[in-house]
């Protein structure tokens, strides 16, 4: 009921990943009432859009919003350019064709901007400079960078009361956030991580993600529910 509901609350950017579920269960932990963000944003795939609905329902959430923002109209991305193929062969030097230009600025905006209409103490997001792909906007100078933007550009912050942007996971490995996911109950079947994942949610397993999951799940000691193509 609305009446039993905590005074705090957060926004939680859900990708439907493994990450972006943990970093959901952490705010539940944390007290905060929940309201879970995710963005079609032109992605390869809508089973990663079909995981956040079940992550987010299955973890209890106040509120799921999906908006779409179609950022497939800009290509140079193997997520949201057909013409692009994603990278099967492991590690290569630089930032990886798969990253996305600016798409975490954008969701953490989107995010923000219902933060302020909610009077959102917090967002929540599961970045991780670890098992990251060497991606640009996972790293802990883009969060300070954007923190600072948010406490320059609301409301809320120039009257004494900052919207905090909070990163519980990211100085944690992948097998630790696998392990503290389990911790707090997340069930990581319900989740998908892949790059290409086919319309059942089931993985490629030569992606760089399916490669950090499984090598994280091996790691962790817990059995990988994931289904390969």
């Amino acid at each position: 009921m609305e009446g039993m509901r905590s005074m705090k609350r957060a926004v939680v950017l859900v990708s439907g990943g493994l990450d972006s579920a943990t970093a959901l269960a952490v705010a539940k932990q944390d007290g905060y009432d929940c309201y879970a963000l995710s963005l079609d944003y032109g992605q390869r795939h809508r089973a990663e859009l079909d995981a956040a609905n079940r992550v987010a329902a299955h973890l209890g959430v106040v509120e799921h919003r999906v908006m779409k923002l179609d950022m497939g109209q800009f290509g140079g991305c193997a997520l949201t350019d057909p013409s692009v193929s994603v990278p099967v062969a492991g590690y290569v030097d630089g930032i990886p064709v798969t990253y996305v230009p600016a798409r975490n600025t954008i969701m953490l905006s989107l995010a923000l901007g219902w933060a302020e209409v909610l009077d959102a103490d917090a967002i929540y997001i599961g970045v991780n400079a670890l098992d990251y792909s060497g991606y640009p906007d996972c790293r802990p100078e883009f969060v300070k960078a954007f923190q600072m933007l948010a406490n320059t550009a609301t409301k809320r912050a120039t009257e004494g009361r900052p919207i905090i942007l909070q990163t519980p996971l990211i100085a944690m490995s992948k097998s630790e956030i696998i392990l503290l996911g389990t911790q707090l109950g997340v069930d990581f079947s319900m989740t998908v991580s892949c790059y290409q994942a086919d319309n059942k949610g089931n993985a490629c397993g030569v992606c760089d993600s399916c490669r950090f999951r499984r090598q994280g799940f091996a790691e962790a000691g817990v059995p990988d529910p994931t289904v390969y193509q």
